[in-house]
C-alpha cells in the first residue's frame, strides 16, 4: 500500500465508524467463503469415493455461493460510504 493510498477512517456524528459495507454484505462474504471450503472438501472426498452425484451437487452449490459472494461485493461497491448499523 502506497502512502498516498491511505485515507483515515471517517466517523459519524455519534462517533460510529463510517464504512462502505453493511453487516449483511460482510456476513454473506464471510459465511460464503466458509461454505466454499466445506464444499471443496465434500467435492474432493466424493470424487475420491466415486460418488459422482455428490460432487455435482457440491459443484452447483459452490457456483451458487460464488454468485452470492459476487453480488454482495457489488452491493458494497455500489453503496459507497455510509454508516453500517
Amino acid at each position: 500500500m502506497r502512502e498516498d493510498d491511505y485515507r483515515p477512517e471517517e466517523h459519524s456524528a455519534s462517533g460510529k465508524p463510517m464504512v462502505p459495507s453493511t453487516p449483511r454484505d460482510v456476513v454473506h462474504i464471510r459465511v460464503g467463503s466458509f461454505i466454499l471450503v466445506f464444499l471443496a472438501a465434500i467435492g474432493a472426498i466424493s470424487i475420491i469415493a466415486g460418488i459422482g452425484w455428490l460432487a455435482v451437487v457440491a459443484g452447483v452449490a459452490a457456483i451458487a455461493t460464488i454468485v452470492d459472494i459476487v453480488l454482495a461485493v457489488r452491493r458494497q461497491k455500489e453503496r459507497g460510504a455510509g454508516e453500517a448499523g
